[in-house]
């Protein structure tokens, strides 16, 4: 019993270090492509990097990204290395990548959006978190809400836009969503939005949208309309949180990592293809702004123990 016992344990053991040892050669044939870049954003790519790696249990080739890259010098690298897939983060990374040769598969993170027809040709995992899981957390938060506006140019956003209506309806929500290519529409549609919302009953969502949610003029007018109004408004971006934005979903990016991770693996190990197009935020943490809640009369006590970020700060 005793050395059958012991056969079984080292044969675990041995399994497990061959497990171990093919990730971490598998791992040697995936290469990232990171922008170079100043903080606070290198940190942000340093943890996505770190995910990648605990996923393939292993080092992968890392190569920095400058404003002007030599293309042929990195495919030669890349070559010589023998990598089989890329995965490309932030737009340095993806316009080196949308130039390799088409026997090297590409996974593109690090991005909040690219054009609909450059996504075609990769799977790209956006830094927008989900909407399922925005309007999850807003029913949490606050269950009688029904009808969520949003700003958004479609230039950006209408892919995610497509996603947010079906999560909207399949959580009995009406998602009203209006188009903006300019600064003068977006501050239109706001303008209109307070001049009909239902206290109580609506709320107002702000995406990662450069046109529609512009920092100096549309944020302080929707903050301090909104907590005069008692309207509860949610965003995709954390900063708008410390500012008065009631909750946001935003990257853990040591999950990011692993997920990108994931493809690449799938990419190198499986016969299927990748899917193809943008692909939502799912591996998320939670912020939120309890001087808010408490504003709108929301009891926070009992919900606090899955917050990431508190806003004010402690």
């Amino acid at each position: 019993m005793q050395r059958r016992l012991t056969a079984w344990l080292i044969a675990l053991v041995l399994g497990i270090g061959m497990v171990a040892a093919a990730a971490s050669q598998t791992g040697r044939r995936i290469a990232v492509l990171y922008p170079d870049i100043g903080e606070p954003y290198r940190s942000v790519f340093a943890k996505i990097i770190e995910g990648i790696e605990e996923q393939v249990r292993g080092r992968v080739i890392s190569i920095a990204i400058g404003n002007n890259p030599n293309q042929q010098e990195i495919a030669s690298e890349l070559r010589r290395q023998d990598v089989r897939v890329v995965i490309a983060l932030g737009r340095n990374g993806l316009k080196v990548a949308a130039n390799l040769e088409r026997d090297i598969g590409v996974v593109v993170g690090g991005v909040v959006s690219v054009p609909e027809a450059e996504a075609r040709n990769f799977t790209v995992s956006s830094l927008a978190p989900d909407p399922a899981l925005l309007f999850g957390r807003l029913q949490t938060f606050m269950p009688a809400v029904k009808r969520v506006f949003v700003v958004y140019d479609p230039g950006q956003n209408a892919w995610l836009m497509r996603l947010a209506k079906s999560a909207a309806s399949a959580r009995g929500i009406e998602l009203v969503a209006l188009e903006a290519t300019d600064l003068k529409s977006a501050l239109q549609h706001y303008q209109s939005i307070f001049a009909t919302l239902d206290m109580g009953r609506d709320a107002l969502w702000l995406p990662l949208d450069s046109t529609t949610v512009q920092e100096a003029a549309v944020l302080p007018l929707v903050l301090q309309e909104a907590w005069s109004r008692n309207l509860t408004v949610f965003s995709s971006n954390v900063a708008h949180v410390r500012r008065g934005a009631l909750f946001s979903l935003y990257p853990n990016n040591v999950e990011v990592g692993r997920s990108l991770a994931e493809h690449a693996l799938t990419y190198l190990t499986s016969a299927n293809p990748l899917p193809r197009g943008l692909v939502p935020l799912k591996a998320v943490q939670l912020a939120v702004n309890v001087r808010t809640a408490s504003h709108l009369g929301i009891d926070i006590a009992g919900k606090q123990s899955g917050f990431d970020l508190v806003f004010p700060e402690q």
